[in-house]
């Protein structure tokens, strides 16, 4: 049974606290600051009189005249002039329910936007990746795209996406599409019962660690792309991705739309086919239409490998993202409940080591040698697979998931070379086909998700995502066009676009 509290403890902290207030209101400065001092205190003395509410055995009156008593501290907060306080009074009496739950929410919506941040975090693991794994002759131009991607991404889903992505329960539409617009106060109607304890955030935080995640389908494109597309072409790409075709989608899972309207309703924690298998596939419906680097492919069958520049810097750019997906994993818990939390980090971080496990020594029969770019894929792999079921399995489910996930994308990454479809990081294999098979594999091991559910949203997402972005792609190429020039593409688009080189005072920009 959990501790109970002493109503003589309270009553005597709250009579301090009432001669600390009394001694202060002299003037406008001591009372804020003494109405401050008691407010927090006061929060204090919330959390300690939901104790007996939590007990296994509770004295009910007990509980109702502790909880009393440690409200008072809060009207003397208001009384002093602190302007929350009134605000947490009003809650108190509109959502009683929420207002003992205030520690808890507190430490939920902090962990949101530290979550967010890690996110954040990956754009930069995103661009060093796709800079590694490719020639120092475009890596300025890489670095611009990664920067350009994250700072459209937040500004179009505040204009439009965060809107279109949530809106609204089953009753307000029709489940497929409805447009956004801008977000507006989100503290306009501010109460500790945004979502309730399951998602115990503000407006605000809930937008931020959603921005984060909205941008990323872009940038799982911009590697894929990379060294041949034109600057602008990718940016008009990027915006309509991000502004439109990812919120539309994500809508039909995450905005209660007719994925979650299935008999059994689709599941997708953190978004394998939201968001990891959606960006692989609007990769591969680009790439296809774009085509392969120079010389990449040769006459009668061959292939000639172009390695990356900077395996150090690749290497990095993994372990960034390692660092981030515990918050892309992490806050999608939607807040800080331990047991779901603990799991979470736990699944994903087994997942991930397994996946590089896997494709290092699966590589190494394959290839004679250790490949240290499919080691890092396989992390990545790993990471993707388990991010739709990270809440939804447990430890051993975890690494026979990420295991099979590293073995998955050698074989992919393989296939789609033979196949003549360049893709300069892995980033199809990695985030595409991984995600429909994360998505897929969850079935197996939770009973209460459904094959058939997964199977038609991961099919929905991909090809949704591919459709959007061969018809784009096609409108550019046809309009703007699409790819640069051969000379410029051979001199490098550092130079071609920027007039930069990454590394001046070293070599020539030219591999």
């Amino acid at each position: 049974m959990l501790r109970t509290v002493s109503l003589p403890l309270i009553k005597e902290a709250i009579n301090n606290l009432q001669q600390i207030s009394n001694m202060f209101k002299r003037n406008w400065i001591t009372r804020t600051l003494s109405g401050a001092a008691v407010m927090a205190l006061s929060m204090s003395l919330l959390s300690l009189a939901t104790v007996p509410v939590l007990a296994d055995e509770v004295d009910e009156a007990m509980a109702e005249e502790a909880t009393a008593l440690a409200l008072q501290p809060a009207q003397m907060a208001a009384d002093a002039g602190v302007e929350f306080a009134d605000e947490y009074l009003e809650m108190v009496a509109e959502h009683g329910d929420y207002a003992f739950a205030f520690d808890f929410f507190v430490v939920s919506m902090l962990w949101t936007v530290i979550a967010a941040a890690f996110v954040f975090i990956m754009h930069l693991g995103f661009a060093t990746l796709e800079t590694g794994l490719t020639r120092q002759k475009n890596a300025v131009n890489i670095m611009t795209k990664n920067v350009f991607i994250i700072s459209a991404g937040l500004l179009t889903y505040a204009f439009v996406g965060f809107n279109m992505h949530y809106p609204g329960g089953p009753e307000d539409w029709n489940g497929f599409f409805s447009f956004g617009g801008w977000i507006g106060d989100l503290n306009e109607d501010f109460t500790f019962g945004y979502g309730g304890l399951g998602l115990a955030m503000t407006g605000y935080g809930d937008f931020i660690f959603q921005a984060m995640f909205a941008a990323t389908a872009a940038t799982i494109v911009s590697g894929a792309v990379a060294e041949r597309i034109k600057l602008g072409a990718f940016f008009i790409f990027a915006i309509v991705l991000v502004a439109f075709a990812y919120p539309i989608a994500g809508s039909w899972h995450w905005g209660e739309g007719f994925l979650n309207r299935l008999s059994v309703p689709f599941y997708d924690f953190a978004g394998s086919s939201a968001v990891h298998g959606f960006g692989g596939f609007a990769a591969l419906g680009a790439v296809l239409v774009l085509g392969p680097r120079l010389g990449k492919y040769l006459p009668g069958g061959k292939m000639r490998p172009i390695p990356g520049h900077n395996l150090p810097l690749a290497t990095i750019g993994v372990f960034l993202l390692w660092f981030g997906w515990f918050g892309f994993n992490g806050g999608s818990v939607l807040s800080a409940e331990p047991k779901a939390l603990g799991l979470v980090f736990t699944t994903t971080a087994l997942s991930a080591s397994a996946g590089a496990m896997g494709a290092l020594f699966f590589s190494w029969i394959l290839l004679k040698k250790p490949d240290l770019t499919m080691a890092l894929n396989g992390v990545l792999a790993g990471l993707v697979g388990i991010t739709a079921g990270a809440d939804a399995v447990g430890p051993g489910a975890s690494i026979f998931i990420g295991l099979v996930a590293g073995l998955i994308v050698v074989v992919s990454i393989l296939a789609f070379d033979r196949a003549k479809i360049d893709d300069p990081v892995g980033a199809i294999s990695v985030h595409g086909v991984c995600g429909i098979y994360g998505t897929v594999v969850i079935a197996f091991f939770n009973p209460d998700i459904s094959l058939v559910s997964q199977l038609i949203g991961a099919v929905a997402f991909c090809l949704f995502a591919f459709v959007f972005a061969v018809v784009v792609c096609l409108i550019l190429k046809a309009t703007l066009g699409l790819r640069v020039s051969a000379e410029e593409e051979e001199e490098g688009l550092d130079l071609g676009e920027h007039g930069q080189e990454a590394y001046p005072d070293f070599q020539k920009a030219t591999s």
